[in-house]
């Protein structure tokens, strides 16, 4: 027996030890796997956002997705698990916006070029960071084809893909209503808008002979449409077009009456007037019945001079004031306590400020011709929309989610889906591939040639390069052998909070791109909670960080508490307590194996004896346990099948089997002692396979010291059947 058992078993000592053995041995890369490794199985890692470090949920999808690469290497998969990191736009160049207001520096300060210069050493510390934590929780992935959403690769791809979606006329340049967020001066796409719970006032207004509701009044300046459904019969009288000579803030005004089935005949008075400037409700309105649009508030949130004494005010300060002017003018009807969601930008907090602004959009309902389809239900050739693509696709089987019940999520989201924004006012980001000179427009992969140029200040919205993340990844636009293998990709694991910020958009990219799926699973996790059911948060104190985890009790023992309890979808509850129980977990299996191979060293491992039928039992317990735990792994339930093993090597291996066995092994009986010590040996064995997916370290190491192996854990075969009828 080795030595080291007659220590304790100690994660620090041995994780980083084992790690680069594996690195060492070249098969994280699927080109070196042994000849058995024949159909490929891929995934590409969600990149973690080059903003710091990771935190819990990362380790929880890098635990899962590690899980299923090992098994499915173990089964004889060439597997690829491709690694990444986020340029993440908004998010980076916020952080370091911060990091330099600590200076005393604003950007523009720095100008442009500088400024990325910072951002760039920023990104690149932190991915340094980034992936020493993903190597210390055990991940097996294939580092020389590690990415980067803004590295020049991807940046090709980006460019093409751009010019591509132009050229058939789904990129479009146009004055639109976008999300603006005043604080970090940019637009934002609908799914990176947070929204608050505020209590505010609802204020009800005399215009003319109807009466209005708003908890807005600041927006009211330009109003001077009032609405209603053609149904409704209290306002029958009310002719479409009809105007109208009312009071209202700033003086008397004529507003025009405009007949719309949008308008909820229930809510309040039945009649709105609308500020289409500031409200995606009311530019839709407006577009419809092109109406004139007003600008009242301006990009930093402070009002316009069209509102007379108010400009320059914030609207926080403006809006009692004009609620006072309109008293005074005995405007206002009534008063009532508001409690209403207020959208905020996800990354700065500041509140969004809805403006009609040029920027560049993709149409998802534009009809095109889709060249080449493996799309089932879309032929090769057909006139089809992102939109189709984007639900077909689900819709057909092609990709299944799991689980299940997030489908219909999906389809509603795609079903309600508005032209996506794709420019953003930073300078963080692929530049937009667009090029102006006079009156002259240029959209290209490259550069136009010539002098005069002038590239868009813009930057693309982050998701759009990593919309390209499963095939861009793979060398595409380029035909290369990794995008014939490999794409589509088997399964993209993710959190299913961001089922529309990136699985759909993939779906999006590559439907249309390469008329095929990104990937024919989704398996989506859940958040990871606190002990108490509590979202972790700074302001709660109840942060668990993944490296102190793994300082404290190890990798495995980490990663294991991050399974066990919890399915596909569901949120989990963790807590140090949870971390400390499965490092117990680890001594246990130590233990048991410092106890077989102790008292089966003196067995002849080529020997193939006869077992009693006690052993024959034992055997038979343990196919049944494996081809249930099998079962569970192809099936995604990992949380069952980990706290299934955790239980047989537990309470039924440990504390039953070698309870029994150490009378048996002490005994005269040589067949006995024998049959018992193959036993013994072949269910260590077996265990410490079927356990290597959950924890690849202490298994790992207990392998290396069972005399007849010559080779690694990680490849070895996945465990079948022993007993044959």
């Amino acid at each position: 027996m080795d030595d080291k058992f007659l220590k304790p078993y100690d994660p620090k000592a041995t994780e980083a030890k084992i790690y680069k053995l594996w690195e060492k041995s070249g098969f994280f890369n699927p080109d070196n796997l042994p000849p058995r490794h024949k159909v490929p199985y891929s995934i590409v890692l969600p990149p973690p956002n080059v903003t710091g470090t990771l935190h819990i949920g990362h380790a929880a999808m890098l635990a899962i997705e590690d899980i299923m690469i090992r098994f499915e290497r173990m089964r004889g998969k060439k597997t690829l698990w491709i690694p990444g990191t986020d340029h993440a736009s908004i998010a980076t160049q916020s952080k370091v916006e911060k990091i330099i207001e600590k200076e005393g520096l604003r950007k523009n300060d720095l100008g442009r070029e500088k400024f990325l210069e910072r951002v760039n050493q920023f990104a690149q510390e932190s991915h340094d960071t980034i992936v020493n934590q993903v190597k210390r929780m055990g991940c097996s992935l294939d580092w020389s084809r590690e990415a980067f959403t803004l590295d020049e690769k991807r940046n090709f791809a980006v460019r093409t893909a751009f010019k591509k979606m132009y050229d058939d006329g789904l990129i479009y340049r146009g004055h639109r209503i976008v999300n603006w967020d005043p604080k970090g001066q940019t637009t934002i796409s609908d799914d990176e808008i947070v929204y608050k719970e505020e209590k505010t006032k609802f204020y009800y207004f005399k215009y003319g002979p109807f009466t209005i509701g708003t908890s807005r009044p600041e927006t009211k300046f330009g109003d001077k449409y009032v609405v209603m459904h053609p149904d409704d019969k209290r306002y029958k009288e009310y002719k479409d077009g009809q105007k109208l000579d009312l009071e209202w803030i700033n003086g008397p005004i004529t507003a025009t009456v405009i007949k719309d089935k949008a308008i909820d005949m229930e809510f309040g008075s039945g009649v709105m007037t609308i500020t289409p400037w500031h409200s995606v409700v009311d530019f839709e309105i407006a577009e419809r019945h092109k109406l004139d649009k007003e600008q009242v508030i301006d990009k930093h949130g402070k009002m316009l001079p069209m509102t007379g004494e108010f400009v320059g005010m914030k609207i926080t300060e403006a809006r009692g004031k004009i609620v006072e002017k309109l008293q005074a003018k005995g405007l206002v009807v009534k008063e009532e306590d508001y409690t209403h969601n207020v959208a905020t930008a996800e990354r700065t907090g500041g509140m969004i400020e809805p403006q009609i602004m040029n920027q560049w959009f993709i149409d998802v309902n534009k009809k095109f011709t889709l060249p080449h389809s493996e799309i089932k239900g879309i032929k090769s050739g057909a006139e089809t929309t992102l939109k189709e693509l984007m639900l077909a696709s689900v819709k057909n089987g092609q990709i299944k989610i799991v689980p299940d019940r997030f489908e219909k999520v999906y389809f509603h989201w795609i079903e309600n889906l508005r032209d996506w924004c794709i420019s953003r006012q930073i300078w963080y980001g692929h530049r937009i591939p667009v090029w102006y000179k006079e009156k002259e427009i240029s959209v290209g992969i490259e550069a136009p040639k010539g002098a005069g140029w002038t590239q868009d200040e813009d930057t693309l919205d982050t998701w759009f390069s990593s919309g390209l993340w499963t095939f861009s990844t793979l060398g595409w636009p380029d035909k290369t052998k990794d995008l014939e293998m490999y794409h589509p990709t088997d399964m993209l694991e993710t959190g299913y909070d961001i089922i529309f910020f990136w699985v759909a958009r993939m779906i999006l990219m590559s439907t249309y791109l390469l008329g095929d799926i990104p990937f024919k699973n989704v398996y989506l996790h859940g958040l990871v909670r606190d002990g108490k059911g509590q979202k972790m948060s700074k302001s709660l104190g109840n942060i668990i960080d993944p490296l102190d985890m793994i300082e404290k009790y190890g990798a495995d023992a980490t990663r294991l508490s991050l399974i066990i309890g919890t399915g596909p979808g569901n949120d989990s509850k963790l807590s140090e307590d949870k971390i400390r129980g499965y490092k117990n977990f680890s001594n246990k299996i130590w233990n048991a194996s410092r106890f077989v191979l102790d008292n089966t060293k003196d067995f002849d491992k080529k020997l193939s004896p006869a077992l009693t039928e006690k052993d024959k039992g034992l055997m038979a317990e343990l196919d049944e346990i494996l081809a249930d735990i099998s079962k569970d792994m192809e099936n995604y339930r990992f949380y069952l099948a980990g706290e299934k093993l955790y239980q047989y090597f537990w309470k039924t291996f440990a504390d039953v089997i070698i309870e029994e066995s150490k009378p048996i092994i002490g005994g005269r009986d040589e067949s006995a002692k024998m049959s018992r010590q193959y036993t013994l040996l072949h269910i260590l064995k077996t265990c410490l396979k079927a356990l290597h997916p959950f924890i690849p370290f202490v298994t790992e190491e207990i392998w290396s010291s069972i005399a007849d192996t010559h080779s690694l854990l990680m490849i070895a075969e996945w465990p079948s059947a022993t007993i044959k009828e």
